[in-house]
């Protein structure tokens, strides 16, 4: 029994409290996938979820491996921004096109779903093009754990927020697969990817402003 709390860092239940909440908190991932669930449903999203998941699990691999780099290379972290603020307003148009129209949940074509594979994609891209995820782990697996982590340490805690990541975005897109829903938000489905572009769009012209006015 010791040997395994050894494995859990002392400051454990405070990392995992706060990268739930971290969660909570609507980004550009969110909105992301809940424009492509509320039209694509599971099938057309789940891949979305593993995409995003992988992306934060390579975020805090690197935090692993050597938590200084994007702290060392300001240039590095500017491109990465710089390509995530573009990706942002891309997937935000192209939200933004939706038309009006009664969704026919039952028969949604499947030449128009996303393959598995674009799925992936776009979520390992939406996940990796934002480094405030990078900074976001990098202050939690140092300014919460400390500096006496083992290694061991470090890859549980991030087992574990890439699980939760994967869960969660998972559990979002279930719900929102529910017949109930659906059947709720029936014509509501075009407006809701256009709010959900027209987010995108700001979180990507935020990033560019902020850049500008630096």
């Amino acid at each position: 029994m010791e040997q395994v709390t050894s494995l859990f860092p002392p400051a454990f239940p405070a990392l995992a409290l706060a990268h739930f909440m971290a969660l909570l908190s609507p980004g550009p991932d969110f909105f992301l996938l809940i424009g492509y669930a509320i039209r694509y449903r599971l099938r057309g999203s789940i891949g979305l979820c593993f995409g995003i998941a992988a992306g934060n699990g390579l975020y805090i691999l690197l935090v692993v491996i050597g938590s200084g780099l994007l702290r060392q290379a300001p240039l590095l972290f500017t491109l990465i921004e710089l390509l995530g603020a573009g990706y942002l307003l891309w997937v935000g148009s192209q939200l933004l096109k939706s038309r009006a129209g009664k969704l026919e949940w039952q028969h949604a074509s499947l030449s128009a779903r996303p393959s598995l594979t674009k799925q992936l994609l776009l979520g390992l891209a939406s996940s990796l093009l934002n480094p405030k995820n990078a900074l976001f782990y990098l202050a939690l697996m140092t300014a919460l754990l400390g500096p006496d982590v083992t290694v061991a340490q470090q890859a549980i805690c991030g087992v574990w927020m890439t699980s939760v990541v994967l869960l969660w975005d998972l559990l979002l897109i279930v719900l929102i697969a529910l017949p109930q829903v659906q059947r709720r938000l029936g014509n509501l489905v075009w407006k809701i990817e256009r709010a959900a572009g027209g987010i995108l769009i700001g979180f990507g012209g935020w990033i560019l402003w902020q850049f500008v006015a630096s």
